[in-house]
C-alpha cells in the first residue's frame, strides 16, 4: 500500500496528503508580516515567491492562527504576532477599567 497516498487527518481536522516544509512556513509568514492590510488566500498566494498548493496554504494557515500569529476573518488574514517585550510587560502590568 503507498502511504503517500493516503490521507490523514490530524488533530487540526484539516485532510492532509503530506506537511509543508519549514521553508514553505517561513515564506508564508514573512508575507504575511510584510503586508500592511487584510488579504485573502488568493492575494497572499499571488504575493509568494513561488507557487504554492491551496491545501497547503490552508495547513500553514490554520497552524498560525492556532498558535496565535494571524487573525483570519471576514476581512481577511492579517498578522498579530508581537513578540515584543515593552508590549507583553505593559499587558501583564495594565490597569483593566
Amino acid at each position: 500500500m503507498n502511504t503517500s497516498s493516503v490521507e490523514e487527518r490530524n488533530e487540526i481536522g484539516i485532510d492532509i496528503l503530506h506537511y509543508p516544509s519549514l521553508k514553505t512556513v517561513l515564506m508564508v509568514e514573512n508575507t504575511l508580516k510584510k503586508a500592511n492590510k487584510p488579504m485573502n488566500r488568493e492575494q497572499i498566494k499571488k504575493l509568494l515567491p513561488t507557487k504554492i498548493m491551496h491545501q497547503t496554504l490552508n495547513v500553514i494557515l490554520k497552524y498560525l492562527e492556532d498558535s496565535g500569529k494571524i487573525l483570519d476573518g471576514r476581512k481577511g488574514i492579517v498578522w498579530i504576532y508581537n513578540p515584543s517585550p515593552k508590549l507583553d510587560k505593559a499587558i501583564k502590568e495594565g490597569v483593566s477599567v
